[in-house]
């Protein structure tokens, strides 16, 4: 596919409001992870697999000469993951502020050197007709850009569905900002498929993120109105299920992938062929493999919903 030429005044107004929405999109949640101190449950290997794929993907729409808006795009979009990465690093890891800045700067520096030199490298390659360096490009920025997406889906299974952590406004810009950029490139003189499929991507995995956190607020709806009833959370109600060893059917898993749970944890959480009976924290609160006595719990109308 040669280089694009002559670029649509719509697909440079399209590419544009994209590049606006992802300009903007991390914004909400690095406020969130500041505001609050904590990005439990937003996984630093999202925000790093993203950065990461803001290299090819800036090398493949330069090298491919896209509208400008579409160029800028995947590097603001690099620096604003590699912002979250690095509040999680300090907030979930517990760095130094001092070890996350210099650890933050001197990756964004590498990145900006590969990218430049394999610019350099492929473009005049790619000019002579050869494209396969560069749909290789296109297609590592695609996997990255789905790996990216693929932890927060281990955390909703941890949580049974439940989405925490993640800023559901940065999620919506993002998934705006993909579309309209999607838009972008339907409306160039030449639909870019990589490009598209790259889009296209984040968008349904990001569907998914939403559907997962609203199918868990409507199987735990009388939980959670029962408990606003009694001046609760839904978090109070699991802790109170956790310090007395009772089974919470909405507990959180162990791990937060299937394959990592360990055969401790399948001791732990009891029947494994239901799953309602899973514990919360049951390390913390089940004593020489006894049940906690019953007889004191304050919210036994919980247990079977």
């Amino acid at each position: 596919m040669a280089p694009q030429q002559d670029i649509p005044i719509a697909a440079n107004v399209l590419g544009t409001i994209g590049t606006v929405l992802w300009s903007i999109q991390l914004i909400p949640q690095a406020w969130t992870n500041w505001r609050t101190k904590d990005t439990e449950g937003l996984p630093a290997s999202m925000m790093l697999l993203w950065g990461i794929s803001g290299v090819p993907f800036g090398i493949y729409a330069i090298v491919q000469n896209f509208n400008i808006p579409i160029q800028v795009q995947p590097h603001v979009f690099m620096f604003l993951c590699l912002v979250n990465w690095g509040q999680t690093l300090r907030y979930s890891y517990k760095w130094h502020l001092w070890k996350v800045i210099v650890v933050t700067t001197g990756t964004a520096a590498a990145f900006a050197g590969v990218e430049a030199a394999l610019i350099l490298t492929l473009r005049p390659i790619y000019k002579a007709g050869n494209s396969t360096p560069v749909i290789v490009i296109g297609v590592v920025a695609a996997i990255l850009l789905a790996a990216g997406l693929l932890p927060p889906y281990g955390e909703a299974w941890k949580r049974r569905g439940r989405i925490i952590g993640i800023n559901f406004l940065f999620l919506t810009i993002d998934s705006l900002g993909a579309f309209f950029s999607l838009l972008s490139l339907a409306t160039q003189n030449t639909f870019d498929i990589l490009g598209g499929v790259m889009y296209i991507v984040c968008i349904t995995l990001e569907i998914g993120i939403f559907i997962s956190h609203l199918l868990w607020l409507f199987r735990t709806r009388q939980v959670r109105k029962e408990a606003r009833l009694d001046g609760k959370t839904f978090d109070d109600v699991m802790t109170e299920y956790g310090q007395q060893g009772l089974p919470f059917k909405f507990a959180e898993r162990q791990s937060t992938w299937p394959w990592k749970r360990s055969r401790p944890d399948e001791e732990k959480g009891g029947d494994r062929s239901r799953p309602d009976l899973d514990l919360v924290n049951t390390s913390s609160y089940m004593r020489n493999g006894e049940e906690a006595d019953t007889k004191f719990s304050t919210i036994p109308r919980y247990t079977h919903r």
